[in-house]
């Protein structure tokens, strides 16, 4: 009898029905923090002051700039999870690369 390999904490959230239990109260509680975290940025991006040369139109990098890297790493996920699926055939990665495409399309 060999030694048992050490487990990752999070290998429970490989099994498509564990994940799913815990994906339904996570969800809603990422939600939230995300709402909260977009309400606070969109308040500070109208507190910033304006800048010296160009003015107001400087505060449009506040929302491209986030929005292009969000883009490029949704796609990077997106490229992974496909990569995963045909390697080692795992639903969740399936799965994880079906909900990349739109949100990578949204943010493009």
């Amino acid at each position: 009898m060999g030694a048992r390999e050490p487990h990752h904490p999070l290998d429970f959230l490989t099994n498509p029905e564990r994940f799913m239990v815990f994906s339904r109260w996570a969800a809603p509680m990422f939600g939230a923090v995300a709402i909260v975290l977009a309400v606070a940025g969109l308040v500070l991006t109208f507190a910033a002051p304006e800048d010296y040369q160009q003015g107001d139109t400087v505060r449009m990098m506040f929302i491209h700039v986030p929005a292009a890297v969000i883009s490029m790493f949704v796609y990077l996920c997106l490229g992974i999870a496909s990569l995963l699926s045909l390697v080692f055939r795992h639903a969740l990665a399936d799965a994880a690369a079906v909900a990349c495409a739109p949100l990578g399309a949204a943010f493009t």
